[in-house]
């Protein structure tokens, strides 16, 4: 799971770069789905890989802009 922060005054600057550019993200790096903080200036994606290392490939595009966190998750089998 990535948290997103977006920097102060920056929310529609990252809305128009997603517009013009999309996610930006290496391939090997997958995108799952996302959820935007009601009001406010997070975004949680869910993201897979192989390669952690590609993460730092992905946030040197948005890091003016954005900072990041990275949780990372288990799958767990139900039961």
């Amino acid at each position: 799971m990535v948290i997103e922060t977006f920097a102060p005054g920056c929310k529609e600057a990252v809305y128009e770069r997603f517009r013009e550019k999309g996610r930006m993200i290496p391939d090997g790096l997958f995108y799952v789905d996302s959820w935007l903080e009601k009001d406010g200036d997070h975004c949680y994606q869910l993201m897979e890989t192989d390669s952690p290392e590609l993460f730092d490939l992905w946030f040197e595009q948005w890091k003016d802009l954005v900072s990041f966190k990275v949780v990372e998750l288990e799958s767990r089998a139900p039961g």
